[in-house]
C-alpha cells in the first residue's frame, strides 16, 4: 500500500520545489516535464478547444480513433470500422480490453470496461446545449437529426450522417470525441472539469490551476507496453523566455514554439540548431497545419463602400508587395514556409504548389496593379488600417515597411487578441491579422473559411463566390480522394485570384527537448503525444 502513494507524493513535492528535470527522476521513476505558456481551463474533453487543453486531454483520454505521425487514421478504442456505400453510416467495433481509470464514481471504485453506450453518451454530450461545448460544430448539420448515435450492442457503435462527409473519420480523432463515463459526469457535475476519469495512458494525480498539472502512469492501459514513462508534469509559465532558461538549466525537458527573445540563441539564420547545443538539445521542425494571413472584410457595403480594398487589383498588389521569404528568415529564423501556393497549407495530401499558383514577391507587378486600380505609385490611396495583436506586431511592421516602398501607407492598430476576435466575428474589423489551425487533417477545414453560407467564425472575410460554393458542396459529396483534391485545388485557385486574404506563411512546429528524451514524434497538428516518451539519465 505504501508504494501506491509514493509517486503522487513524490510528484507533489517536485511540483513545489525547484529541482531540475534530471533530479526529478528519483530512483527508477521517470518524470517528463514540459511547459505550457497558457493555462489549462478544463480537463473535460467537451471543452478541448485550445492547444493547452487538447494536450492535457490527450494524456488522460482516448477516442474511437487516433492519428499517427503522418495523420493517418488508426484504431484506438475502436479496433475496426466500416463505412456504408452511401457514406452515411459509420459502424465501429470496439476493443474488449479498454477500461476507465479507477475512481470513486464507480460502485467498487474500480474502472469498468468501456462499452458502445459510453460512446453514445460522450458524443451526445457534445451536442447537449446544457453542456455548452464549443465543439458542438463538429456534429451540427452533419449527423442525422433523429438518433444519430446508436449502441447496436455492447461492442458496436454506429453514427448516421445527414449527407456524406469524407473528413468525418478525422473529426472522430479530435479530443472533443474522447470517451467519458456517465458515472463520473453525474457524480462530479460541474467539477468534472477537474476530476478527469478517462481511459488514457496517464491518470490525473493533481491539478493546481495556473501552477502545475501532474499525471501518473496508467498501469492498466490497453496499448501494450505503453506508456514508457512514469509521470508527466506540466508547468504553466506564461513567460516563454523564462521557460527557455529553465530548459537550458535542465529544469524542463521540453518546450514548444519559437520566441524572438531566444530564437537567435538556439538557431542559426538558416533555421538550424546552433553547434554549441548539439548533444544537449534535440530540435524538431515539421509542417504545422496552420495558415497565417491578413484577412479583408469583403462586405463592401455601408461605411466600406469606398474602401480601396474593394478593388481586386489592390488586394493582389498587397499580396505581391512584400518578401515572405525574407520576412521569415529575418523574424522567424526560417521556421515556416512562405505562403506562395494558396491558403491550404503544406502538410496536407492535397497540397500541390504546381496546381495552385499563389503570390511571390513582385514589386513591379504590384505597382502595375495599383496603377490599374487608379492609384499609380499609391497616389490617392487612403491609409489602410491593419489590426493585430502584439505577437504579430513585428511581422505587420515588416510588411508595412515594404508596402510603403510602393506608396501604400499602413496604420497598425494594436489590440488584445480577444478584442480583435470579437471585432472579426461582428464584422467590425476591415483588415486584420488572423490564422487558422486545422481542427482535422483535411483541406476542407481550411476552405470552409471562404464558404459563403458559413458565419464568422469561420468566414471572417465574409467572402462570397458562387463558383467556389458550388465546388465546395461538390467536394463534400466526393468520396474519391483524387477527384476531391482536384476540387480543393480549384477552390484554392479562386481564393488566390479574388484575394480576400493576404497570404503570409504556412507555419511549422519548433520543438526543443533535452537530448536524453526520446519518443517525441512530429506531426502536422502539433499534438504532443506523451505515451511513447522515454527519459533516461543525463
Amino acid at each position: 500500500m505504501k508504494l501506491k502513494f509514493l509517486l503522487p507524493l513524490m510528484l507533489l513535492i517536485a511540483a513545489c520545489g525547484g529541482d531540475s528535470a534530471s533530479d526529478n527522476n528519483s530512483g527508477d521513476k521517470q518524470i517528463f516535464i514540459y511547459n505550457q505558456p497558457n493555462a489549462v481551463t478544463s480537463l473535460d474533453p467537451t471543452f478541448a478547444r485550445s492547444q493547452t487543453n487538447i494536450w492535457a486531454v490527450d494524456h488522460l483520454y482516448n477516442g474511437l480513433v487516433q492519428l499517427d505521425e503522418n495523420l493517418n487514421v488508426k484504431p484506438s478504442i475502436a479496433k475496426s470500422w466500416n463505412i456504408s456505400d452511401d457514406g452515411l453510416t459509420y459502424t465501429f467495433n470496439l476493443r474488449d480490453d479498454v477500461y476507465f481509470h479507477d475512481n470513486e464514481c464507480f460502485n467498487d471504485k474500480k474502472g469498468r470496461k468501456v462499452t458502445a453506450a459510453d460512446v453514445v453518451y460522450s458524443f451526445a454530450r457534445i451536442l447537449d446545449k446544457n453542456v455548452g461545448s464549443p465543439g458542438a460544430w463538429i456534429f451540427k448539420d452533419r449527423v442525422a437529426d433523429n438518433t444519430p448515435f446508436t449502441a447496436v450492442d455492447e461492442a458496436t457503435f454506429q453514427v448516421k450522417l445527414k449527407r456524406p462527409f469524407r473528413p468525418m473519420l478525422g473529426i472522430f480523432s479530435m479530443q472533443y470525441c474522447s470517451i467519458v463515463p456517465k458515472e463520473a459526469v453525474e457524480k462530479y457535475g460541474k467539477e468534472f472539469r477537474s476530476k478527469a476519469v478517462g481511459t488514457g495512458p496517464f491518470k490525473l494525480t493533481k491539478w493546481l490551476e495556473n501552477q502545475v498539472l501532474l499525471v501518473s502512469k496508467n498501469d492498466n492501459y490497453f496499448e501494450k507496453g505503453l506508456p514508457k514513462t512514469d509521470a508527466i508534469r506540466v508547468n504553466f509559465m506564461s513567460d516563454r523566455n523564462t521557460a527557455y532558461l529553465e530548459l537550458m538549466n535542465g529544469k524542463l525537458d521540453f518546450i514548444s514554439g519559437l520566441e524572438s527573445s531566444y530564437a537567435d540563441e538556439l538557431l542559426t539564420e538558416t533555421g538550424e540548431l546552433k553547434p554549441e547545443h548539439k548533444g544537449k538539445l534535440t530540435y524538431q521542425k515539421s509542417p504545422f497545419l496552420n495558415s497565417e494571413y491578413l484577412g479583408i472584410n469583403m462586405d463592401f457595403s455601408g461605411k466600406r463602400k469606398d474602401s480601396p480594398l474593394r478593388h481586386k487589383q489592390v488586394r493582389q498588389a498587397l499580396n505581391y508587395g512584400f518578401d515572405r521569404a525574407k520576412m521569415l528568415q529575418t523574424l522567424r529564423n526560417g521556421v515556416a514556409k512562405p505562403a506562395t501556393s494558396g491558403f491550404v497549407p503544406a502538410g496536407l495530401p492535397s497540397f500541390n504548389p504546381s496546381k495552385v499558383k499563389g503570390y511571390d514577391y513582385d514589386p513591379t507587378k504590384a505597382a502595375r496593379l495599383l496603377a490599374e486600380a487608379g492609384y499609380p505609385s499609391g497616389k490617392g490611396l487612403p491609409e489602410i488600417e491593419l489590426r493585430t495583436n502584439s505577437d504579430y506586431l513585428d511581422i505587420c511592421q515588416f510588411i508595412a515597411r515594404q508596402w510603403e516602398d510602393l506608396g501604400i501607407k499602413t496604420k497598425i492598430e494594436l489590440m488584445q487578441s480577444a478584442t480583435l476576435r470579437e471585432l472579426m466575428s461582428k464584422g467590425e474589423a476591415d483588415f486584420f491579422r488572423a490564422s487558422w489551425i486545422a481542427d482535422y487533417p483535411d483541406a476542407e477545414n481550411f476552405l470552409t473559411l471562404f464558404y459563403s453560407k458559413n458565419p464568422a467564425p469561420p468566414n471572417y472575410t465574409r467572402f462570397k463566390n458562387v463558383e467556389f460554393d458550388r465546388l465546395y458542396e461538390a467536394a463534400l459529396n466526393e468520396n474519391d480522394d483524387a477527384k476531391r483534391y482536384d476540387l480543393y485545388q480549384q477552390m484554392d485557385n479562386i481564393v488566390v485570384e479574388e484575394a480576400p486574404a493576404i497570404f503570409l506563411f504556412y507555419d511549422e512546429t519548433a520543438r526543443f527537448f533535452r537530448a536524453n528524451v526520446s519518443g517525441i514524434t512530429n506531426n502536422a497538428i502539433n499534438l504532443l503525444s506523451v505515451k511513447n516518451i522515454h527519459k533516461s539519465s543525463e
